[in-house]
Parts: structure tokens; C-alpha cells; sequence
């Protein structure tokens, strides 16, 4: 950012942190509580969340490399793996070598988790951390006092591939968190660096965050608009989509409002400032994604859950084991390789990976599949949607106008001339409504002429000379401004916007614009509908062009003239009733009802806040990839509790046995064989997850 924006964005309130922020704020509660080894939150601190994945994710990967790198001489002297696959390697000092090396993997490489199992018993919360950390403990204390005389078998190759087996899941888990940009940065990004304040000697340039409510500002033809205001002088169109979202230019006069951020077209504008940069419409904005995310769902991640219930079973038990043989009278040794057996058994090699894999497969491939996963918790939850809202224009709609029909008004003029003759001044344009024109001139393959002196009529059309003709293409209250009478009228449909091409100054023809509905929209309601989910359409635009789009797509209901503002309250209405509710929208004015849907889902081509904002990138900007989320939100969940199952199920039977309960019926097993098992289980959970990415292709 600039140094100006930063500035703006550190002399706010620690409330002001950026939207992304918090959802990475709400990850670290949901999904990573667990994982902030090495920082504080950065709560209070204008912590950049992408900045501290980043750090995380490299720290994983560093120590990952050197702990594989010290493994693979610990596992081909350990005498374990040598007996397995059948060779030897010995040497005077060799268990010394192996200690040596296991004490820097045990502090060095290890450090992450030790520090997690700290942070976490601080916040009496144990979870993976601490599983991990007791189990590369107990494999260390165990195997070093092994080494200094202790009878028994050590652990180190355990402790070694248990170290690098966690820090790769982690590693995994960090990268799939990793945010790039930030919503406030956007959001901010939508205003200009500078603005023109007019004085009584003229006009200068300032910083945008040195306005003041009152001041007059001069916005010159192509320049955003600086800050909220009312036009005190001038005409000009002004393209609100960034803002409203919708696609039509706004003509804006005297005394007509105008936003921050909104991008001024042909005419200049001499405003007066209505609001400073801190009560300006986009921080209500920001203010309301804040919120938003920060009242969503702080569910703890399952794999969290199973590590903190597995922790209380291998500690309990542990405990109880070496309490028990030492009650019965067997020696401290016997009794101290039973506890070790049932600690090395609970360790979480299967359960560190059960969930990092799923979902870095189920982001790979949804990736390949146009959807981008930015809060995975959303997106596991998408099986839960029974209500999806859409925004209509830019989601529903193609966001851009296009030539419905086009005729002659004089009986005398060819068709085709009519849109000829308007192509040609429409070029010279750069007005949505001119693209559209010109584009359907240029689909029928028809000569567009180059034109000579167009001019643009401030808020009534265009005009230009074409072939020797004077040809002006105008809106009807042109027509009714200058009294020219049309003998054959030509009625607006629903949902059209109607020019008039004047040649020599009479009616000759007129072409009706609309945005249409995206092709895939009534496939994709059609088949939501099917599956019993409610779809809705939440827009600004007026209640006849939304009530003909929601009865031409069979939507359930519509909320037509609503404010940006108040599409969020319109999502709570929805959620109050019991529903779990997703949003699909594409503009800054769907930010907020993004952020407080259970799932929020960007089309692509929308606006970049808009993307920042949801939990789900559409990159197709197919409303048929709300399907494809759904089916693929359900396969991931369904294979993360398949992972979970497989991760810990050996544990109700090995736990047991390794604990000594059929050592009466000479049925036991002993540390190696419990390593077995759970390497066993680890290659099941890893195999399992790869079937997820056939699944989802």
C-alpha cells in the first residue's frame, strides 16, 4: 500500500483490522489454535496474518528438510529397522551417533510442537501439540536413559519419523492457509490517492486523507470520485458498479449524491464533501465485513477434537498401566515398557495427516475444478447449505448489456442501417451501454463506418457524423426534452433500457439493451432446486426487472431495492428462520452479506474486495460451480471422518494389547510391533486420502 493508506489504516482503531484478517483470526480459532507456535496472534498488534502464514509455513519447511535429513541416518542405525529389512551397520559408538543426532531433531526440530504443547496447556486446551510433544518425550526420555543403561529397546528412529512425519502435515496445513492480499487494502485501493479542492484561488491537489467534510472538490471526466458527496455543479455519468454492483452508469447533476470510490465518466463534477474518509459508505463497509466474520462460527477443526480426546486416552491410560504393573508387583522396567508400548501406539503419525492430506487434495483439485477454497471450514461446512442468494447483476446475469432486438421507426430505414449508423458513433464510446451496441453490430458481422466529430451529450446521449448524416443516439427523455414526436413508439420490455437513433434529427430507429441471464443460472437453479435448496435473488435493482428474473428462473423468492447496506440484514432474516445460508455475489456492495453467510461465494469476475471477502472463488464465474462446491464440500468432509476413523481405530484394539490387558493370555505387543501398527495406519489414512482426488474430478 501507499504510504498514505497505511498511515490511514495504523491511525485507526485496533477494530480496524482488515476483513481477511479475520477470517484468518477465525481459522486460527476454528482450524489453527494449535499451530501458533512461534507468535502471539498479533492481537492489538496490526499483526499481518498473510505475513505470519508465510513465516509459519517457511519455519515448517525448514525444519522439516533438516529433520529428514537426521532421520535418514537414525532409521539405518537403529537396530529395529535393521532387523526388519536385514542388515547390519555397527560400529564402537554407533547408539552414541544415534543419540546425538535424535537430541537435535528431539529440540531443534521438535521445538514447534514443544512450544505448541506450552501455549496449549496454558489455554488448558490440549490438543494435537500436545500429543505430539508426549509422544516424542516419552520416546526420547525413554531411549536416552536406553542408551545410558536402561534395559529395553530404544525409540529414536520412532521419535525421528515421528518429527518429520508432523512437521510435513503442518507444512501442508500452513500452505493451504496462506493468504496473498488483504479486503482493507482493496477496499482502500478503491479510493484515489489524490483529490483537486477548489479554493478561491483555483484548484489543488491534496491527499485524499487530508478531505474534510465540507470541502468542494473539482472530479475531472475519468477520475474516481475522492469522497461521499452531493454535486453542486455539472453533469456527467457516473459507473457505480464497483460500489452497487450494478452495471448501468448513474447520470448524476445538481444536487445529486455521489460515492467514494465510484468512477466519474464524461463530464466533471464540482462536489461537496457529505462525509470524511472515517464515516465514508466503504468503512461501513469494512465495518460490516468485520463483523460479519467475526460473529461467524468458531467450531473447532474435528482432527483437533480427535487429537484432544486421543491426548486424555494415551495419558490416562499410559498413567494407569504403569500404575497397574507396578501394583501387581512386576518390575519398574516391565512396567515402564508398557507405558511407553501404549504411548508410542497413541502416536498421531495417521491422525497428523489425516486431515492436512484431505484438504490439501480437496484444494488442489477444487483449484483444477474454478474453485478457489479460502476458508476451508466454509467449505466443508457447504453440505450443510439449504438456501443459496444470489446477487443478480454480474452472478445471474452476464453483468454487462447486450442488444435484445433493434428496428426501424421510419419504414424506410433498413434495419441493419439502423444499428450500423449507431455502431459507428457508439465507438468512439466508452459507456456499457456503447460496448453493447457495438458488440451486436459486430456479432451480425455488419461494416461499421468510422465516424467524424462525436461528441458526448452530458446525460443524453452521443452524437457523430456518419456517411455525411448527423446521428445521434438518445434516451427517451431527450426525445420528451425536445419534443420529437415518434409516430410509432416502441414499448420497453421489463427488463430493457431503450436508445433512439435520430438521423438529421429524425426518429429512425431504436435498440433495446438488456442484461442477460447467464445461461448457466437456470441450469444451476433448476438443479439446486432438485436437490431441495431454496434460491433467492438480493438485489439493488427495482422490483419489476427482479420479479420477471426470478419468475423466469423459478427462484424461490427475491428481495428487490435493496441497499448495500442492508443486504446483510436480509442473509440474518434468512439464518434467523434456521437456514443455513450461502451468498453468491460479485461486487463491494455484496461484501457484508458475503461475510455474514455461513458461506460466502465470489463469482470471479467480480470485484476483487468482493473475492476477499468470501469463503469460496467461483474462478469460472459459473453459477454452476455452487453445485460442483456443494458435492465437493461433501466429499471432503465425508473423507476427512473416513481419515479420522482410520487414524485412531487400531488405538481401541492396540492400545489395549500394548497396555498388557491379554498378557495373562500370553497375547501382548511390544513397542516395535506397536510402531508397526501405527506406521500401518498412517500409509491407510494416506492411500485413502488420494481417492478423494478421483472423486472429485
Amino acid at each position: 500500500m501507499e504510504k498514505q493508506k497505511k498511515e490511514q489504516h495504523d491511525s485507526e482503531s485496533e477494530k480496524k483490522h482488515s476483513a481477511t484478517g479475520h477470517h484468518d483470526k477465525k481459522e486460527h480459532k476454528e482450524e489453527h489454535k494449535n499451530h501458533d507456535h512461534d507468535h502471539d496472534h498479533g492481537h492489538g498488534h496490526g499483526h499481518d496474518h498473510s505475513g505470519h502464514h508465510q513465516h509459519m509455513a517457511e519455519d515448517f519447511k525448514k525444519r522439516f528438510w533438516i529433520s529428514l535429513g537426521l532421520t535418514i541416518p537414525v532409521l539405518i542405525l537403529s537396530d529395529t529397522i535393521q532387523q526388519w529389512f536385514g542388515f547390519v551397520v555397527d560400529f564402537a559408538g554407533r547408539e552414541y551417533i544415534v543419540f546425538g543426532l535424535a537430541t537435535v531433531l528431539y529440540f531443534f526440530c521438535g521445538w514447534p510442537f514443544l512450544k505448541g504443547l506450552y501455549d496449549e496447556l496454558k489455554q488448558k486446551q490440549p490438543g494435537m501439540m500436545t500429543l505430539i510433544s508426549l509422544a516424542i518425550t516419552v520416546a526420547y526420555i525413554y531411549s536416552s536413559a536406553i542408551v545410558f543403561g536402561l534395559e529395553g529397546q530404544p525409540f529414536f528412529w520412532e521419535l525421528s519419523t515421528l518429527i518429520a512425519v508432523m512437521l510435513a502435515g503442518h507444512w501442508i496445513e500452513m500452505k493451504s492457509v496462506m493468504r496473498a492480499t488483504s479486503a482493507l487494502d482493496k477496499l482502500m485501493a478503491l479510493m484515489p490517492d489524490t483529490a483537486h479542492r477548489i479554493t478561491d484561488s483555483g484548484t489543488e491537489e491534496i491527499k485524499t486523507s487530508e478531505i474534510k467534510e465540507g470541502d468542494k472538490l473539482l472530479v475531472k471526466p475519468g477520475e474516481k470520485i475522492p469522497a461521499d458527496g452531493v454535486v453542486y455543479d455539472g453533469k456527467s455519468s457516473v459507473d457505480e458498479s464497483v460500489v452497487t454492483g450494478e452495471s448501468k452508469p448513474v447520470e448524476k447533476k445538481k444536487d445529486d449524491e455521489v460515492v467514494g470510490g465510484s468512477v466519474n465518466s464524461k463530464g466533471s463534477l464540482k462536489i461537496t464533501v457529505k462525509h470524511s474518509r472515517e464515516n465514508s459508505y466503504l468503512s461501513k463497509v469494512i465495518n460490516m465485513v468485520q463483523k460479519a466474520s467475526k460473529e461467524k462460527s468458531k467450531t473447532q477443526h474435528l482432527g483437533d477434537r480427535a487429537a484432544f480426546w486421543l491426548t486424555i486416552i494415551a495419558i490416562g491410560v499410559g498413567v494407569v498401566t504403569l500404575a497397574t504393573w507396578l501394583l501387581v508387583g512386576r518390575d519398574f522396567n516391565f512396567a515402564l515398557t508398557r507405558m511407553v508400548t501404549v504411548m508410542v501406539i497413541a502416536c498421531p503419525h495417521a491422525l497428523g495427516l489425516a486431515i492436512p492430506l484431505v484438504v490439501a487434495i480437496s484444494t488442489s483439485a477444487s483449484a483444477n475444478s474454478g474453485l478457489l477454497i479460502r476458508n476451508r471450514t466454509s467449505f466443508e461446512n457447504s453440505r450443510k447449505i439449504d438456501v443459496v442468494v444470489f446477487d443478480k447483476t454480474g452472478t445471474l446475469t452476464e453483468g454487462k448489456y447486450g442488444v435484445s432486438r433493434y428496428d426501424t421507426l421510419n419504414g424506410k430505414t433498413d434495419k441493419e442501417e439502423v444499428l450500423t449508423l449507431a455502431a459507428a458513433v457508439e465507438k468512439e464510446s466508452e459507456h456499457p451501454i456503447a460496448a453493447g451496441i457495438v458488440a451486436k453490430a459486430q456479432e451480425e458481422e455488419l461494416d461499421i463506418p468510422d465516424p467524424s466529430e462525436v461528441e458526448n451529450m452530458e446525460g443524453e446521449g452521443i452524437r457523430g457524423k456518419v456517411k455525411g448524416k448527423e446521428v445521434k443516439i438518445v434516451s427517451p427523455a431527450y426525445l420528451e426534452k425536445n419534443q420529437i414526436n415518434i409516430e410509432e413508439t416502441a414499448e420497453p420490455e421489463e427488463t430493457e433500457t431503450l436508445v433512439y437513433v435520430l438521423v438529421d434529427d429524425k426518429p429512425t430507429g431504436f435498440i433495446a439493451l438488456s442484461d442477460s441471464i447467464r445461461e448457466s443460472s437456470i441450469e444451476a437453479v433448476k438443479q439446486l432446486n432438485d436437490k431441495g435448496i431454496d434460491c433467492y435473488i438480493l438485489t439493488g435493482d427495482n422490483e419489476t426487472v427482479t420479479k420477471t428474473i426470478a419468475k423466469k428462473l423459478n427462484l424461490k423468492g427475491y428481495f428487490a431495492g435493496v441497499m448495500p447496506d442492508k443486504k446483510q440484514d436480509k442473509i440474518k432474516e434468512l439464518q434467523n428462520k434456521g437456514k443455513f445460508v450461502a451468498m453468491v455475489g460479485d461486487g463491494v456492495n455484496d461484501a457484508p452479506a458475503l461475510a455474514q453467510a455461513d458461506v460466502g461465494i465470489a463469482i470471479g469476475s467480480g470485484t476483487d474486495i468482493a473475492a476477499e471477502t468470501a469463503d469460496i472463488i467461483l474462478v469460472d464465474n459459473n453459477p454452476m460451480d455452487v453445485i460442483k462446491l456443494i458435492a465437493f464440500g461433501k466429499a471432503t468432509n465425508k473423507k476427512m471422518i473416513e481419515n479420522l476413523i482410520y487414524a485412531t481405530a487400531y488405538n481401541v484394539v492396540a492400545i489395549p494389547l500394548g497396555a498388557g490387558v491379554l498378557f495373562w493370555a500370553g497375547i501382548m505387543i511390544n513397542p516395535a510391533v506397536g510402531a508397526i501398527l501405527m506406521s500401518l495406519s498412517t500409509v491407510v489414512v494416506a492411500i485413502n486420502a488420494q481417492f478423494l482426488r478421483k472423486k472429485l474430478h
